[in-house]
C-alpha cells in the first residue's frame, strides 16, 4: 500500500526507488483518485492562508496541492528518509521549497516536537501503522480546524488481503505490516479529541474520513 510507513521497517519497504517511482507517477498522472478526493474535502471550507501538517507525507504531492489551492505553508513529517530527494525535486519544480518543511519524525512517539496546524492530512498512513490510536490521537490534538485521512476499507477481502501480504512479508524477513483498522475505532479516538469524524468518500478499496472542530 503505497505511501504507508510503519516505524519498524519502513525503509526496507518505501526506498529511493519507490520515491522516485512515486515522484514520477505524480509528474505523468497528478494525484491518484484517493489523494484528490482528500484535497477536495479539505480546501471545501477554504484553504486561504492555512497551515497544513501532512503526517506520511511521501514525496509531498499533496501538500503541494494543497499549496495551489491556497494553503500558505505545509510541514511534511516522514519515517523513511528515502522520500527526501524526489520531494525536494518537486518542490523545485513547483517553485514552493520555501513554503514546505520537511522532518523524519514519528508523531506518534514524538507529538510534542510538532506544532498544531489548521489542516492535518493523512494518506494511506493508518493502513500501516500499529498503534492507531496514538497516532490519529496525536494528529487530533495538532488540528485546530480539520483533519482528513483514507484508510482501506475492512471487509472479508481486505483482511484476507492484509494477512496474505503480512505473511510474505515475514518470510521475507521484514518487521514491516499493513493493517486495515477498525472505522468505529479510529473515529471514536478522534471524537474523543473533541473533533466530529464523518465518512467523507467511500470507494472499492480506499474510503476517506474527515473531521472538523
Amino acid at each position: 500500500m503505497g505511501g504507508c510507513c510503519d516505524p519498524r521497517g519502513c525503509d526496507g519497504v518505501f526506498d529511493d526507488r519507490f520515491a522516485r517511482r512515486m515522484a514520477a507517477r505524480y509528474r505523468r498522472r497528478g494525484l491518484d483518485a484517493t489523494a484528490r478526493r482528500l484535497v477536495e474535502v479539505l480546501a471545501e471550507p477554504g484553504l486561504a492562508g492555512a497551515t497544513v501538517l501532512e503526517i506520511g507525507g511521501g514525496v509531498g504531492e499533496i501538500g503541494l496541492e494543497l499549496l495551489h489551492r491556497g494553503a500558505a505553508s505545509v510541514t511534511a513529517l516522514e519515517l523513511s528518509p528515502a522520500y527526501e530527494a524526489a520531494a525536494a525535486e518537486l518542490l523545485d519544480e513547483a517553485g514552493l521549497t520555501g513554503r514546505v518543511h520537511r522532518r523524519l519524525v514519528d508523531l506518534a512517539a514524538e507529538p510534542a516536537a510538532v506544532e498544531p496546524a489548521d489542516v492535518v492530512v493523512l494518506h494511506r498512513v493508518v493502513c500501516c501503522y500499529p498503534d492507531v490510536a496514538a497516532l490519529l490521537g496525536s494528529a487530533a490534538d495538532r488540528t485546530r480546524r480539520r483533519l482528513a485521512f483514507s484508510f482501506p476499507r475492512r471487509d472479508l477481502v481486505s483482511r484476507s488481503f492484509v494477512a496474505t501480504q503480512n505473511a510474505l512479508l515475514a518470510l521475507s524477513g521484514r518487521q514491516f505490516r499493513t493493517f486495515a483498522h477498525p472505522r468505529a475505532g479510529m473515529f471514536a479516538v478522534l471524537a474523543e479529541r473533541g473533533l466530529r469524524p464523518a465518512l467523507a468518500h467511500r470507494g472499492p478499496v480506499w474510503q476517506v474520513a474527515a473531521a472538523g472542530r
